[in-house]
Parts: structure tokens; C-alpha cells; sequence
């Protein structure tokens, strides 16, 4: 396959990138624009919805995302990590420590450019940025002269619509898992919050569950592992021994996810600042489901309120142990079921979701490379 390489501001609409708005963020509110943050995109060109902010400033109209934008990371552990505007996420107005490029839909699919940005090939090249353990800038200038390996439009096009078809199916679930999640929050806010005003006893967690942590570092964690080694970060990795195998609430307990709980099956070990909570013998198993809700929708509010005198916050194994909820025994039996459905689905959904990516990152290298031939697909 013949590859001419072109730098991305040739590709670009004016020749070159722009910088963001240089505003501070305000807490949000649909009445403003969503200020578009380089923590608000994750490593995998996705957003980041958890902690979305506002931009209030007389220009922010004129720094607003618009079809086939790109935005790139341009200063420090974050550099070179970007997102390609979809539409359906809504309107941005992008902040100052990002650049963007407008891609020209005659000159190249701008997908092509989103997801040569997500590859192998275009990290070597930002990594390259780096000098010993200093992450390198990168100016609009600099990432102007990014090459691009511009193969024939028609195989850009069907490469595009390869990834994108596994992208949307992704973006599918996690719509719907989404919308799971409000659900079982409202269920929660009327019927089991400690404010929902709901007769019953109030209940803590160690009435059901015990409480543990793990022992290991993070660097003890291994490529390839056969089994998940939860940390305090969002994305698990892998070990080769397990503490643990069966259901449980993993709970992050120190820096900035503290208080993430997600719901595990299986066999997993922890890192020391990490907690498991399985239920304790006699207990009916399905009752992990409703208390894995009840932690993951309150406990993070209760945390991040109050940090204990410290810049970072943290959990102590007593803010689980003595976590509370309402325990009516024919309300918990009567949405018990529900909160099983929920979890199970979410989960199908999630591993769903992983294959798929997996499928996606399998392919995009092989895709790029002319590996694999996609000259006789008809769209």
C-alpha cells in the first residue's frame, strides 16, 4: 500500500491549530456552555461526563467545537491526548490548554485523523516529545508538522466506517448503562437514602458485609496477568495471584477517584489503598447487588464533601464499615430483583464493551498498516 505522509496542517482548514479560551470554569449549569477541559478527556479519546464544568465569558461563542474539529493536550502528563468532536455530545467551548485543528473533509476523512490519532504510531511520535521523565509540550505549531500516513480516500473511508460502526455500538452501551444508572439512583434517593424519609431501621454496611484491603503495590502488577488487580485509578490491571474470587464492591479509597465503587465477579487482587466488601456468611448472596448501589451512588458525595484537613482526599476502612442506608425488610424485598437486573445487565454491557474495544485496537494497526485489505468492502 502506498503511504504519502502530510503534515496535519495541511489537512487542516487555515493551515494551522488554535488555541482554547483562557477562562476559569464555573460549576455547571445547561443554561451555560460546557467547558471542555483536558481532564474531561480520557486516554482513549472518550469523554470524561463525571466532573464537567461551565465557561462564563463574553467570547466563548467564538471558541465553540464545530463538525470535524480535533482537540489535542498540549501541556504536561495529558500532551498529545485528544478528541474528535461528536455532535451528539453537545456543545464545547474548548479551554486554553488545548489545541484544535479543523480537519478539511475534502482533503481527507476526519475520522481517519481521529483514529490515527488513538494509534500506536501517532503516541511514538508524541512520546518523542519527552526527554527522561519530563513530559515534553507541544505547540500548535509542532503539532502542525504531525505526519500523517494519507493512504487512498476510498480505503480511509472504509477503515472509518470499520472502527466507527465498533465506536457506536460502544457509545450504545454506554447509553444505556447510563440510563441504567438513574434508574437505580432514583430507586435509591426514594427508598433507601438515609433523607428519603422511608420508615425502617438505619443500617451499616459491616451488619452485612466484611471489609478488607489489599496489600500490594501497583508496580507489582503484570502485563498479561490472569487475573484484575484493582487500583485507586479507574482502569484495573492485571496480576498473577488473586485474594478474592466471587462477588464483591470494589471501592477506591485514596487521590482523586476516591470513593469509585464499580461491582466485580470473579477472581481479583488489591492494592493497599483499595477495598473489597463481601458479604458475610448467612447472608442472602443477591444482597450484594442493592448494597453495591447504595454505596456507589452515595459514598463519593460524602467523601469528596470533607477531606479530613487533607489536600487529598482519602477513605478510612470506618467510613465503609459504618456506611448507612435504610433497611426496610419489604421494600429491600421487593427491589432487591431490581437492583440484580441492573448490576447483571450494566455488566454484560461493560464486558460487551471491553471485547469490542479490545476487537478495535486489534484492528486499527492492521488497518493502518495496509495488513489487512479492506479494498473489496462495499459500503
Amino acid at each position: 500500500m502506498i503511504v504519502q505522509y502530510v503534515p496535519l496542517a495541511q489537512l487542516s482548514v487555515g493551515g494551522k491549530g488554535s488555541y482554547g479560551i483562557g477562562a476559569s470554569a464555573v460549576p455547571y449549569s445547561k443554561d451555560l456552555y460546557t467547558y471542555l477541559r483536558i481532564t474531561d478527556i480520557n486516554d482513549d479519546g472518550t469523554l470524561n461526563t463525571n466532573d464537567l464544568k461551565s465557561v462564563v465569558d463574553e467570547k466563548a461563542s467564538e471558541y465553540l467545537l464545530n463538525t470535524n474539529d480535533i482537540v489535542f493536550a498540549r501541556t504536561g502528563a495529558s500532551t498529545g491526548r485528544n478528541y474528535f468532536y461528536d455532535e451528539s455530545d453537545g456543545e464545547f467551548v474548548y479551554a486554553g490548554f488545548l489545541i484544535k485543528f479543523s480537519i478539511d473533509d475534502q482533503k481527507v476523512n476526519p475520522k481517519y485523523i481521529k483514529y490515527f490519532c488513538q494509534s500506536e504510531q501517532y503516541r511514538g511520535w508524541i512520546n518523542s516529545f519527552n526527554t527522561g521523565s519530563t513530559r515534553g509540550n507541544i505547540n500548535a505549531q509542532t503539532l502542525g508538522k504531525l505526519p500523517i500516513p494519507l493512504i487512498d480516500r476510498d480505503k480511509q473511508d472504509k477503515m472509518v466506517c470499520i472502527l466507527s460502526s465498533l465506536d457506536a455500538k460502544i457509545k450504545e452501551n454506554k447509553r444505556i448503562n447510563d440510563n441504567l444508572e438513574r434508574q437505580a439512583d432514583a430507586i435509591y434517593q426514594t427508598y433507601f437514602s438515609p433523607k428519603s424519609g422511608n420508615q425502617g431501621e438505619i443500617a451499616t454496611l459491616d451488619k452485612y458485609c466484611y471489609i478488607f484491603t489489599g496489600k500490594k503495590n501497583a508496580n507489582e502488577s503484570v502485563d498479561g496477568g490472569k487475573y484484575k488487580f484493582f487500583t485507586c485509578s479507574p482502569e484495573a490491571l492485571q496480576i498473577d495471584s488473586y485474594i478474592y474470587d466471587g462477588n464483591a464492591i470494589i471501592v477506591s479509597g485514596n487521590g482523586a477517584y476516591t470513593g469509585r465503587t464499580r461491582f466485580y465477579s470473579g477472581k481479583f487482587d488489591l492494592y493497599q489503598r483499595t477495598y473489597a466488601c463481601t458479604l458475610l456468611d448467612g447472608i442472602d448472596p443477591d444482597y450484594i447487588f442493592p448494597l453495591y448501589w447504595f454505596v456507589k451512588l452515595e459514598l463519593s458525595k460524602k467523601i469528596m464533601g470533607g477531606t479530613r484537613g487533607s489536600a487529598i482526599p482519602y477513605i478510612v476502612m470506618n467510613d465503609l464499615s459504618k456506611f448507612e442506608f435504610v433497611y426496610n425488610e419489604k421494600t429491600f424485598a421487593e427491589y432487591l430483583p431490581v437492583f440484580k437486573v441492573l448490576t447483571e445487565t450494566i455488566q454484560a454491557n461493560e464486558v460487551e464493551t471491553e471485547k469490542l474495544a479490545e476487537t478495535r485496537d486489534t484492528l486499527l494497526p492492521r488497518l493502518m498498516s495496509g495488513e489487512l485489505d479492506v479494498s473489496e468492502i462495499e459500503l
